[in-house]
């Protein structure tokens, strides 16, 4: 199974179309399209999925720089989420934000 990340996409464009594009290589096990969580518009990538990895490849060599509505694709191997430390914007030590704090 590969992983493979698309960039640069329209904010128009359809998972539909995405899947169209790599399954002239192959077959396609999954296509999603990144939204934002908050106003559901698309963010401009995606990820598509392909369980034969020769495929995957011929489609990453195939489909990289390739247009789709009038944008230039960025098609390569997705690499793993690195994880996010920590979060929330407090520090590690307990001592909250400054604005929390009475003096």
């Amino acid at each position: 199974m590969k992983n493979i990340f698309v960039g640069n996409l329209s904010f128009n464009a359809t998972e539909g179309a995405v899947r169209s594009m790599f399954e002239t290589y192959g077959t396609v096990d999954r296509v999603n399209i990144v939204t934002d969580r908050d106003t559901g518009r698309a963010r401009g990538f995606g990820f598509v999925e392909m369980s034969v990895g020769e495929e995957a490849d011929r489609a990453i060599a195939g489909l990289n720089g390739r247009e789709l509505d009038g944008r230039a694709l960025n098609v390569n191997e997705a690499r793993p989420k690195e994880e996010r430390g920590g979060g929330g914007g407090f520090r590690s030590n307990g001592g909250g934000s400054r604005q929390n704090r009475r003096w």
